[in-house]
């Protein structure tokens, strides 16, 4: 899915390595899509800042699974736009102030094709980087049961495996008018015992090898340590 050479301009790779000449179009995608996964944010009132959660954990996932600091960029901006599709999901099933229906939840998941479609005429996004993928498949599951296409262990891509894991972790950490929000412990440990079910065990594993740092980053983001007690 990677390349180490080149930019995500000069070819659809990668981003521009610091003093590419290249870099200030590089930076300016990454500005572009941290501002595009804030607009989605702001269009649900019960997920502010949930894009970017999702792309820093995401990163500091990708750096514990070895990843390079130019790989780990790729997967934080996909981070940033994952839940782009959700633009296309009508506000009233998006801010429904309870649980949702059957017929609902399947328009809900419409929303990570609807995503990819949106990042397609970005070559940059839609090329070898594999951004557009990631955001497609952001809801399968490692054993095969989640949408839109059902695709189960090494078939996800491997950003997409580990944007499984940040999603539920800000998902889970946030108070929804239906459920309250879990302690951080409590999200690791659910986590946990969903690896190899829903979640990539290596992914996982890079979870816990940089727990600490992920949540010192959430606790200074929600500003209350309690929070992530």
């Amino acid at each position: 899915m990677f390349n180490n050479t080149g930019c995500l301009f000069c070819s659809p790779e990668t981003f521009a390595p610091k003093g590419d000449p290249c870099a200030p179009l590089a930076l300016t995608l990454h500005q572009l899509a941290e501002s595009l996964g804030r607009a989605v944010d702001a269009k649900d009132a019960w997920t502010c800042a949930h894009s970017e959660e999702v792309a820093v954990v995401s990163q500091i996932l990708a750096l514990n699974m070895g990843f390079t600091p130019v790989q780990a960029d790729v997967v934080h901006l996909a981070g940033h736009l994952h839940d782009i599709g959700k633009i296309g999901i009508p506000d009233a099933i998006l801010q429904k102030p309870g649980p949702l229906t059957r017929e609902e939840f399947e328009v809900i998941k419409r929303h990570p094709v609807i995503g990819e479609g949106i990042v397609q005429p970005v070559k940059a996004l839609n090329g070898q980087s594999g951004v557009a993928r990631m955001i497609r498949h952001h809801h399968e599951r490692f054993d095969g049961l989640g949408y839109p296409d059902g695709l189960s262990g090494y078939d996800i891509p491997v950003g997409a495996r580990i944007l499984a894991v940040a999603d539920s972790l800000s998902a889970m950490m946030q108070e929804r008018p239906y459920k309250e929000a879990m302690t951080f412990a409590d999200a690791e440990a659910e986590i946990l015992r969903q690896s190899g079910k829903m979640y990539d065990p290596r992914v996982v594993r890079a979870f816990v090898q940089g727990r600490e740092a992920i949540r010192s980053w959430v606790s200074g983001m929600r500003g209350d340590a309690r929070a992530v007690g």
